[in-house]
């Protein structure tokens, strides 16, 4: 019984000369101890799509501003949503065929395009001179830069099985990260002729484009990540011209068969049952928990930076862009240091339902807090402000990891690609509907400061808290269920 079952696990996992994916199974195997030099590389790739998604958000509101779009200062939110919303929608159009690109031609090819479509259109961005050129560069950007998908097969794929979980950590840390020190940047470097009118003058081209050198900076680090992805292991099995191996395997396979034809059938059964992704209910549950968590997760991204350069009288925090550039540079910071060194530990404690579920409920008191600290002066605000906003994109991540993982493990590594892409079209639609719902809801609640319920920000506050309570009774069956092999 052992020596069959030992025919059958050779016959799963031939190794092909020529193929790049059997030459990283080969080398995988072969490695001992935590994967240092994989973790970066798929770190500063995630890191590097990541940065252009929400660094605009410190800068818009003044961006909108000058583009003198707006008739009233309460509808600059309005508008900046749709700039928001952009990206993903265009994500949304292209991720599934992405995922088809990296199924068929590997996940290589469309990880080096989309870092390239980083270094051109995000730069182009920062040159922007009117509010619709500003859409049009964000949609391109999201069309073409369509590599989280296979960046997450990939973290799958290259890393043993004792390490998938901090591969998959990898990719969610990088990218929350990413979401946060974007904006820090953008906080930091925007408007530097005002800010260090010492270094850069009004009439040089940081001076007559204000928001061009947080985009030039986030386009350097993706074209010196562009160059060293070159050198990234492919990790697609690619089994051309792999006749001879077929026939020095046709004895066993013979007889194979004819030992346990019900084994066969049943595996074959099973198999074609598993290219439908559509019905695949363990993928596409996970998938949609990921959606409304992601929608939540980007509406809260652009508000929490509109809440806090708004002015006072409005409910916000009259913070300037280097202001939110240093609560999220602490967030990014204390992120880091949780996911690599915790989150694992509480995947294999809790399990990944587990985690997403506990992550949910806690941020939901969390949240409710925000419109009360916005009361808070001085220190106690700064202090508050930071240890809230740490805790919330913990939490935020620790969701959106445990999702990560769930949707890598119902499906098998030929079907990675397209269900990464499924998933990514599916979240960016919601993403997209994010920015511009949330800056619509957000310059409403700007307008009903003497509101009897929930006035100005808290009915903000309480709708994200709506979205954010749908998503964990989501996760409880018989609606969300794990792959059981």
């Amino acid at each position: 019984m052992a020596a069959e079952e030992q025919k059958v696990a050779l016959l799963e996992k031939p190794y092909y000369e020529n193929c790049p994916g059997c030459k990283a199974e080969k080398l995988k195997e072969s490695r001992r101890g935590l994967p240092i030099r994989e973790l970066v590389s798929i770190w500063i790739v995630v890191l590097c799509t990541a940065l252009p998604i929400s660094s605009l958000f410190p800068f818009l509101y003044f961006m909108i501003r000058d583009f003198h779009i707006a008739e009233r200062e309460e509808d600059i939110g309005y508008y900046a949503g749709y700039v928001g919303s952009s990206f993903m929608f265009g994500r949304a159009l292209t991720s599934v065929f992405w995922g088809i690109v990296a199924d068929r031609y590997g996940r290589k090819p469309v990880i080096i395009i989309g870092i390239i479509a980083v270094v051109i259109f995000n730069t182009l961005f920062g040159l922007s001179v009117n509010f619709w050129m500003a859409i049009a560069m964000r949609f391109l950007l999201g069309s073409l830069n369509g590599l989280l998908g296979p960046i997450k097969a990939y973290a799958t794929e290259i890393f043993r099985e004792e390490y998938q979980a901090l591969g998959v950590s990898t990719v969610s840390t990088a990218w929350g990260i990413g979401l946060i020190i974007g904006p820090a940047l953008g906080g930091y470097l925007a408007q530097p002729a005002e800010k260090f009118p010492s270094v850069f003058s009004k009439e040089s081209v940081f001076g007559r484009f204000p928001y061009f050198l947080p985009c030039l900076a986030i386009s350097l680090f993706a074209f010196a990540v562009s160059i060293a992805s070159c050198w990234l292991p492919e990790t697609l099995h690619v089994h051309h011209g792999s006749s001879e191996l077929d026939e020095s395997c046709e004895d066993v396979e013979t007889a194979s068969l004819q030992a346990d034809t019900t084994y066969k059938t049943q595996r074959v059964e099973g198999k074609a049952s598993k290219k439908s992704l559509l019905r695949n209910w363990p993928l596409m549950s996970s998938i949609i928990v990921y959606c409304v968590f992601s929608l939540h997760d980007m509406a809260y991204t652009e508000i929490f930076s509109l809440w806090a350069v708004s002015p006072r009288r409005y409910g916000g925090l009259s913070y300037t862009t280097e202001d939110v550039g240093t609560v999220l540079a602490i967030s990014g910071a204390s992120l880091l240091i949780f996911q690599t060194c915790l989150y694992p530990y509480f995947n294999r404690l809790l399990g990944s339902v587990v985690v997403a579920r506990v992550s949910g409920v806690l941020s939901i008191p969390l949240l409710s807090s925000f419109p009360f600290i916005a009361m808070l002066t001085g220190l106690s605000l700064s202090t508050v402000l930071n240890c809230a906003s740490v805790a919330k994109n913990v939490l935020s991540t620790s969701i959106i990891t445990s999702l990560f993982l769930l949707q890598n493990k119902a499906v098998d590594q030929d079907q990675r690609g397209a269900a990464n892409g499924i998933a990514m079209t599916a979240m960016s639609l919601f993403k997209a509907a994010g920015p511009a719902g949330g800056g619509t809801i957000f310059s409403w609640a700007q307008k009903r400061q003497d509101a009897a319920f929930l006035p100005g920000d808290q009915m903000v506050f309480f709708i994200l808290n709506v979205v954010e309570a749908i998503g964990v009774l989501m996760t409880f069956k018989p609606f969300l269920v794990e792959r059981r092999d």
